[in-house]
């Protein structure tokens, strides 16, 4: 567990009503007051967070798309760049950017060759 998402566990643990600052608990943790109260308010999200949200397909998705590249390759039919972002549009519903499959390929590049 990070100290920011173990100062913002400390938060959750207090009873309702009970006071508390964030300078008190951000000192306690080591974290960035500013940074700990925006995160336990909700209006900031981590980097990992956001670009998780950001991506056309979920983690879940990208791992059957990679296996399925994987199965591909191992029958001798490696897909083309062209390929893999029509396969992403499909599962997607929606078409996805013209550099979209360059990002993929780097996102699972120890899986894919």
């Amino acid at each position: 567990m990070s100290p920011m998402e173990a100062a913002i566990a400390a938060i959750k643990l207090l009873e309702p009503g009970e006071p508390f600052t964030y300078t008190a608990i951000a000192h306690a943790h080591g974290v960035n007051r500013v940074t700990l109260a925006q995160r336990h308010k909700h209006s900031q999200v981590s980097c990992e967070a956001r670009a998780i949200k950001q991506q056309k397909l979920d983690p879940q998705q990208e791992l059957e798309l990679v296996q399925y590249i994987e199965g591909l390759t191992r029958r001798a039919l490696p897909p083309t760049r062209e390929m893999i972002q029509n396969f992403a549009s499909q599962v997607a519903k929606e078409p996805v950017g013209e550099g979209w499959e360059t990002c993929f390929i780097n996102r699972n590049s120890k899986h894919l060759i």
